[in-house]
């Protein structure tokens, strides 16, 4: 990986070009909100793509990676170990994988249920006692569709403030604040616009639960108006999803 890490490489370049584009969307949506000194965390969503591209992005300067499937990141995660990334998990979490999630997933974006916090809470406590790891970030799900999250997941609004009492007294997890996937077929700013209320209710009762991840390839700029801080984009920066065998 010397000449990739040196963006020598064709993939190297496609990416960093690839990379910088986004970049530059982020800051221009940025600059449009009036938030140029206040650019969102833009996590790099790498699922189904090699361990090699990950190494790539780490050497053009991404720091944050994010994954759905704890199988297929916790051996990208260790493969990876030299490359100083923080591990983001953004799919559906079965309870089950919790412990396996807490070895390398600095956050956890989609805690949507109480046997999830309790899952992970217990996870937390186990791996802290073993390696002293840092709390784990969680992030409330919070589906803005009309099937109560059955299609991707997420907490209802309501459900969310006791979902963050359920967080916040739990020893080894820390209250990040909220996330949410936008309905497919319907403008963004709308449920962006609803995401950033429910973000504001919960400040109201956790100060420090400020951060707000939502916003994806196709959507960033409507995600970033509406207080975005944490950007969850996978294929314009890596391309499509390569073929299987």
């Amino acid at each position: 990986m010397t000449e990739a890490s040196a963006g020598g490489d064709p993939r190297s370049r496609e990416l960093g070009t690839r990379l910088a584009a986004v970049r530059q969307r982020i800051g221009t949506a940025a600059a449009a909100a009036g938030r140029e000194g206040n650019l969102p965390t833009l996590i790099v969503v790498t699922k189904f793509h090699p361990a090699d591209d990950i190494r790539r992005l780490a050497a053009l300067g991404v720091t944050d990676v994010g994954e759905n499937r704890d199988q297929e990141a916790s051996a990208k995660a260790l493969e990876l170990a030299d490359c100083g990334l923080t591990w983001h998990f953004v799919g559906q979490l079965q309870s089950k994988k919790a412990k396996s999630v807490l070895r390398y997933a600095a956050a956890v974006h989609s805690v949507d249920r109480p046997q999830l916090v309790d899952a992970l809470a217990r996870a937390a406590q186990a791996e802290r006692d073993a390696s002293g790891r840092a709390p784990l970030d969680c992030f409330i799900q919070v589906s803005l569709e009309d099937d109560a999250g059955a299609h991707r997941g997420g907490a209802v609004p309501e459900d969310v403030l006791p979902l963050a009492e359920r967080i916040a007294v739990s020893a080894g997890l820390e209250l990040a604040g909220v996330m949410a996937v936008a309905p497919l077929g319907a403008p963004p700013e709308a449920a962006f616009e609803k995401l950033a209320r429910v973000s504001a209710r919960l400040v109201t009762e956790h100060p420090a639960a400020t951060a707000i991840s939502a916003g994806m390839s196709q959507d960033l700029e409507a995600a970033i108006a509406f207080g975005a801080t944490h950007l969850r984009i996978g294929s314009d920066i890596l391309g499509s999803r390569p073929a299987v065998g």
